[in-house]
C-alpha cells in the first residue's frame, strides 16, 4: 500500500489558468481568420496559402498546454510514501461543534459567521502539532461531520464541505452537540476539550448541564460567540442567488443577535473560557493557547514514512513535449498534400 501525496499542493492552482489560454487561443484564430477575409476572397486565398494547416496549429497548442500541466504538477512535486509505521505522539483531543443554522449565514462579521469560523478552523488546524481533532456540526440537531484523527488534510477536507445544508433541522443544540462532541473521545484520565462556536441564538435544549456533565468526564468546553450583539439580518437564498432577507410572521425582518450571555454560561459550566470573535479575530487562536496549556495524552497512530519525491517524471514528461512541439510545424505534412479526397 502506498500513499500519494503533494509537498506544494497550492501550486495546483495553476490548473486554473488551462481554460483562460484556451480560451485566449480560440480568440487568436477568430481574429487570424477575421484578417484573412481583408486579404480578399476566402477560397483564393486558402488557395495562395495551401499548406497552411489549422489542424497543426491546434496540435502544438494542445502539447504546450499539456507540458505545463506536467510542470505544474512537477512543482507541486507529487510524492509517494512506501511506509506505513507505528508512531507515538504526544497531543491533546479536541473536537470543535461548529453552528450551520441559517443565522450564521449574517453578515455582521465578514463575509459571514460561517465562512469566517470556517477559515479560523482552518488556519488553527494549520498550526496542530500532533494534537488530534474533530469536527460535529450542529443546527436543530448535532452531526459527527468528522471522528477524531490526526489526518490533518482530512479535516480540511471535510470542513471544506460544510455549509448551511448538511443539517436539515433549524435551530441551535448547543446541549446536544456537547453530548455528541463526547462519544468522540476515548475513556481515560487525560483533559480533552470541545470548543463551540456558534451565535448562541434559540438554544433548543440545556447546554449548561451539558457542559457540567462533559466537565465530570475531564473535558472542557470553550466556547466561542461568532457574531455581533447588534445583530444583523439573515440573508436568504435561491438558487445561489440572494433574494433578500428572513422575515417574521409579520413581514419584519428578522434580525440574529449573539446571545453572550448563554455562551458565558457554558463555558463557566464546562470549566473553559468564553471569548468573542470580531471582524479581526475569530477568537480561536485565544481558546488553543488555553487548550494547549492541559496535559499532552500519548497515543500511537499509523503514518506513512520514507517519501519519495516524483516530480522528475513530471518535468521530464514537460521538457519531451517542448521539443516535440518545436520539431512540429504549421505547414501541412507532404503526405497530407498529395491527399486531395474531393478531387475527381
Amino acid at each position: 500500500m502506498e500513499m500519494l501525496r503533494f509537498e506544494n499542493i497550492d501550486y495546483l492552482y495553476g490548473w486554473l489558468l488551462i481554460p483562460l489560454f484556451f480560451a485566449f487561443f480560440w480568440l487568436m484564430i477568430i481574429r487570424r481568420k477575421r484578417n484573412l477575409k481583408f486579404l480578399g476572397n476566402i477560397d483564393l486565398v486558402n488557395a495562395l496559402m495551401p499548406e497552411r494547416s489549422n489542424f497543426k496549429l491546434w496540435l502544438k497548442f494542445s502539447i504546450l498546454s499539456l507540458a505545463y500541466f506536467f510542470l505544474i504538477i512537477a512543482l507541486a512535486n507529487p510524492q509517494i510514501g512506501s511506509k506505513l509505521e507505528e508512531v507515538e505522539r504526544k497531543g491533546v483531543d479536541l473536537v470543535i461543534a461548529l453552528d450551520v443554522s441559517n443565522s450564521m449565514l449574517a453578515e455582521d462579521i465578514k463575509p459571514n459567521r460561517l465562512e469566517r469560523a470556517k477559515r479560523a478552523i482552518s488556519q488553527l488546524i494549520d498550526k496542530l502539532e500532533g494534537d488530534r481533532i474533530g469536527i460535529v456540526v450542529f443546527a436543530g440537531k448535532a452531526y459527527m461531520q468528522l471522528p477524531i484523527t490526526s489526518d490533518y488534510s482530512a479535516a480540511k477536507l471535510f470542513l471544506s464541505t460544510i455549509d448551511t445544508d448538511v443539517v436539515p433541522t433549524q435551530g441551535t443544540s448547543i446541549g446536544q452537540a456537547i453530548e455528541l462532541s463526547l462519544t468522540a473521545f476515548k475513556e481515560n484520565k487525560h483533559e480533552k476539550a470541545i470548543v463551540i462556536i456558534t451565535d448562541g441564538e434559540d438554544h433548543d435544549d440545556d447546554p449548561v448541564s451539558a457542559a457540567t456533565n462533559a466537565l465530570e468526564q475531564t473535558v472542557r468546553v470553550y466556547t466561542i460567540g461568532i457574531g455581533l450583539p447588534e445583530g444583523a439580518p439573515i440573508p436568504e437564498f435561491k438558487n445561489g442567488q440572494q433574494m433578500g432577507f428572513k422575515k417574521d410572521l409579520s413581514g419584519k425582518t428578522v434580525i440574529t443577535k449573539l446571545d453572550e450571555l448563554t455562551l458565558q454560561k457554558v463555558a463557566t459550566a464546562g470549566g473553559g473560557i468564553y471569548v468573542r470573535a470580531n471582524n479581526t479575530s475569530a477568537g480561536l487562536n485565544q481558546v488553543f493557547s488555553e487548550i494547549s496549556k492541559m496535559e499532552k495524552q500519548k497515543y500511537e497512530t499509523k503514518m506513512f514514512s520514507d517519501y519519495e519525491d516524483r516530480f522528475q517524471y513530471f518535468i521530464a514528461l514537460a521538457l519531451f513535449l517542448l521539443v516535440l512541439e518545436i520539431f512540429i510545424f504549421e505547414k501541412k505534412s507532404r503526405f497530407a498534400g498529395k491527399i486531395k479526397i474531393f478531387e475527381k
